[in-house]
């Protein structure tokens, strides 16, 4: 019993992990209008600090989601890494529902990279 919950708390967390992606992507895209364009000369984050507040706060909330994102894709690599063929099962369906219920056609149109360090992201 404490084997299939194991197993269903992997594909939850797999789920997670889709859905703290679709997070990220979506905070880029609803703050990619406040980014300057590739002519514009940009400033560093620590010297614009003063002039834009709502900057850093952009800044720190995808900071931490990729910071949270990047300790879950982890979290399963290592689950994965037990060589136990029920988690895989479990972390590679959890990833599939989570693509199917969080990813939508917009999102894929726009190719909008996201920093991941899950492999299988």
């Amino acid at each position: 019993m404490s084997y299939l919950l194991s197993l269903f708390a992997c594909l939850v967390i797999a789920t997670f992990y889709q859905y703290l992606e679709n997070c990220l992507i979506h905070l880029k895209l609803v703050t990619s209008y406040w980014r300057p364009s590739r002519t514009e000369i940009r400033i560093p984050l620590l010297c614009g600090i003063a002039r834009d507040k709502r900057r850093l706060g952009v800044k720190l909330a995808e900071a931490v989601l990729f910071g949270v994102n990047s300790g879950i894709g982890f979290l399963l690599m290592l689950t994965i890494m037990s060589f136990n063929g029920g988690v895989l099962v479990a972390v590679v369906v959890g990833l599939t529902i989570g693509y199917f219920l969080f990813k939508n056609e917009e999102e894929r149109d726009d190719a909008i990279v996201v920093d991941s360090s899950c492999a299988s992201a």
